[in-house]
């Protein structure tokens, strides 16, 4: 999956398990909540430590995205919507970007939950407004929340699953009541809700695509749209919420404009022509040889990695389970054999990158070694599940295949991938591969970044010397994403990112309900009891210690399911930028944060006409 800056920063948040303990270890309502324990910042903090608080405002930044848009409504299934769209919008809740994970109030005032967890209570500010001055009514909570759950995009469905009704409590309280359970991460998923003005879309159908600028509450606002081509964004000179310690220092730049490219090869050089104003390299190849550039040597642009801590997640070739081709795991696991990470890292991606080995890689929250070595509750929880997870988990470390610094080593996992397919079934004859109902061993690797091509096509080689016909597709990215919604590929190239506290995203990643539908994130269609109650366990964890191990568990039997064809990771955001930007000097461990940047009236004066100059 390709990264753009929007990408880069959606991907710091995900949602989180929380403690049962009150909001911030005291009894009644709170500034904010932590996932365990209390938040790193107390009541009447005055902003975050990764921010300046005197941070200059103004000018434009312009930043890239890649293929097209038809829709300014990204809450749904159809359409593709434009980026940037959620800088309109303000959740009732916001995390930091240098915690585990913990929300503080936005929209709220006060968030308040009971030790038994069985419901959470916001009250609204009083001086919140939407961008016509209207006021921003526990009406508008309760419709956004309806109407998500009921025509959103699938994943709002399992987050909100366990919620068992939400009603007014008072004038400005909105209460969440749950199921009874163990689903103790609720009060922080509904933090995030992105709240939206029912008046406005009173006299629309939020299930369609629309292009009219949404009516929103946030930071900025839609100035203009050219539809598949720009958007640009304003940020809103009289917004209620500037003054808010969790907004003090972000959102510096007056005017945001996204423009569409359709690949990023072309974006590239825009960037380095300077039509734009920052690039997120997500090729290593390109990192190294494509910035030799006068405006980098000469310091025009700086081109940084900016360190981080993130989970790294798990990136691969995604099989989907749907196909016949792909439901023996033997099949899945040769296939993984066939890809030569060694050669590629050092043939094509400049020796940059580090096998990911972990659905949670980069973490305390991945498994590693022998099960036998592992901590009390990883190994009680995982006995629990003898005979319905593969044996491996119980007897063998996991690893990705390794091939070596030479041709023996991929020899030998081509001879074990062999073996494999022939015990699934699969014969050779005249130098192709066939199933017992003797249809040929083919599929398709579906891409929207041709970028990716240099990548497939060795693993392909190395396939075809087992019988198996692997070819690829590349396609724009609205029918990429169409095609992905609709379970309609072979293999696709997905990630899944993770945060430092899993929970109910796990559902829509691997469990069984999503699996069937269509939208969700379940590309592969794992449907397996075993893992659906895995991922119960991980949910209901009810301290950090206990987290960890269930997540440790579930990571061993995702790996073990050979679902993916393991990719790689970094621990840096490869960044270049026109050196015309004011930054914090403080890195979160969530990684760099481009909306606590600025435009520093020196530097863009100093880099001026000089900028156009490219040779």
């Amino acid at each position: 999956m390709s990264v753009c800056l929007t990408a880069l920063v959606a991907a710091l948040v995900a949602l989180a398990v929380a403690t049962p303990a009150a909001a911030d270890g005291t009894d009644g309502p709170a500034h904010g909540m932590a996932m365990h324990g209390k938040p790193k910042y107390a009541a009447g903090f005055k902003h975050y430590d990764y921010v300046d608080p005197a941070a200059t405002q103004g000018g434009t930044r312009v930043a890239d995205a890649t293929g097209t848009f038809d829709s300014l409504n990204q809450f749904i299934i159809p359409g593709t919507p434009a980026a940037g769209l959620g800088a309109i919008y303000d959740t009732l809740m916001e995390a930091s970007a240098d915690e585990a994970f913990t929300e503080y109030c936005v929209l709220c005032k006060t968030i308040e939950v009971p030790d038994d967890r069985s419901w959470a209570e916001f009250v609204l500010r009083a001086d919140a407004r939407w961008h016509d001055g209207k006021p921003i009514t526990v009406d508008d909570v309760i419709w956004t929340f309806n109407m998500l759950r009921d025509k959103g995009q699938p994943f709002y469905r399992y987050y909100y699953h366990d919620v068992a009704a939400v009603k007014q409590t008072g004038d400005r309280k909105v209460r969440f009541e749950f199921t009874p359970g163990t689903n103790r991460e609720l009060p922080l998923i509904l933090g995030q809700l992105p709240v939206m003005p029912k008046h406005w879309w009173a006299t629309r159908d939020f299930g369609k695509t629309t292009l009219d600028p949404p009516l929103g509450s946030g930071a900025y606002r839609i100035a203009s749209v050219e539809p598949g081509r720009t958007i640009v964004y304003e940020r809103v000179k009289d917004y209620w919420g500037k003054n808010l310690p969790t907004h003090i220092g972000r959102n510096n730049v007056d005017i945001v404009r996204y423009e569409y490219f359709r690949d990023r090869t072309v974006a590239r050089e825009a960037f380095k022509s300077g039509a734009l104003d920052i690039w997120v390299e997500n090729s290593a190849k390109e990192w190294a040889t494509a910035f030799d550039v006068p405006p980098v040597r000469d310091g025009r642009i700086a081109k940084v990695e900016f360190p981080h801590q993130r989970t790294a997640g798990m990136q691969g070739f995604a099989f989907n389970l749907r196909r016949p081709h792909f439901v023996d795991p033997r099949v899945r696991q040769a296939l993984t054999l066939a890809f030569d990470f060694e050669w590629a890292n050092l043939n094509l991606f400049y020796g940059a990158y580090t096998r990911t080995k972990s659905y949670f890689d980069n973490s305390e929250l991945a498994s590693g070694g022998l099960l036998k070595d592992a901590g009390a509750e990883e190994r009680e929880i995982l006995e629990r599940f003898r005979g319905r997870l593969p044996e491996a988990v119980y007897a063998q470390a996991y690893a990705p295949p390794a091939t070596g610094s030479g041709p023996q080593g991929l020899r030998d996992n081509l001879r074990t991938a062999q073996r494999l397919l022939a015990e699934a079934g699969w014969t050779v004859t005249s130098g192709k591969l066939f199933g017992k109902d003797g249809k040929p061993f083919n599929f398709e690797v579906l891409l929207a970044d041709p970028g990716f091509e240099r990548i497939v096509l060795p693993w392909a080689r190395n396939l075809e010397r087992l019988g198996i016909a692997a070819t690829v597709r590349v396609v724009d990215p609205s029918q990429y994403q169409r095609r992905g919604d609709a379970y309609d590929f072979d293999v696709i190239v997905s990630s899944w990112g993770q945060s430092q506290s899993p929970g109910n995203e796990q559902r829509e990643f691997w469990g069984s309900a999503a699996a069937a539908q269509p939208g969700a994130r379940n590309l592969v269609g794992i449907a397996d009891k075993a893992i659906d109650e895995l991922i119960d366990l991980v949910i209901a964890a009810a301290s950090r210690e206990s987290l960890v191990a269930r997540t440790r568990a579930l990571d061993r039997a995702l790996l073990w399911g050979h679902y993916v064809v393991p990719h790689w990771h970094i621990p840096h955001d490869r960044l270049a930028y026109w050196s015309r930007f004011g930054m914090p000097a403080a890195i979160p461990a969530s990684g760099v944060q481009p909306d606590t940047w600025w435009i520093d009236p020196a530097k863009d004066a100093a880099l001026g006409l000089r900028r156009s100059v490219t040779n």
